[in-house]
């Protein structure tokens, strides 16, 4: 298989999140060459709002994994950084999230690219356009309200 540019959402609010998420750009390793790294952003939680808040960033990976592969590999990464299944949007050590691969469109019940909610989470989009400036145009069209809670805490 030829390689395809993915875009991996990383987050994380449980222990040293930042130091989670710079673990995390480490671990992509494995899964293909990180081409690109965003900075990370501290974010307000999204959907269950009663916990820590977020340290959110974007890799963008060449990868000749497929999609469900690539799944795979990342949820594999997550549980061995020590993420435990709670509830949808509660607090992780570590959350990855393909939020693109290359062009290519997926709509199945456990795996849905482009990401299902990207258009909506300025969380994901402004580190997303700091990297891929495709994004930029969705970025700018999020509310400013939405764009101002992604703070950025160290640059990349």
């Amino acid at each position: 298989m030829s390689a395809a540019r993915a875009a991996i959402g990383i987050g994380s609010n449980v222990g040293e999140a930042a130091g989670n998420v710079r673990r995390a750009f480490e671990r992509l390793g494995e899964t293909g060459t990180v081409f690109a790294r965003s900075s990370l952003y501290r974010t307000a939680p999204w959907g269950v709002t009663d916990q820590p808040p977020f340290v959110n960033a974007v890799a963008l990976v060449d990868t000749t994994l497929a999609p469900r592969e690539l799944l795979a590999a990342l949820k594999r990464i997550e549980a061995d950084e020590g993420r435990v299944a709670t509830y949808r949007w509660g607090p992780r050590v570590l959350d990855l999230d393909i939020l693109t691969y290359g062009d290519l469109v997926v709509d199945e019940p456990d795996l849905v690219i482009p990401h299902a909610r990207l258009r909506e989470r300025a969380f994901a989009l402004v580190p997303l356009a700091e990297i891929d400036d495709r994004f930029a145009s969705l970025r700018d069209a999020l509310p400013p309200g939405e764009r101002a809670g992604v703070v950025e805490v160290e640059p990349g």
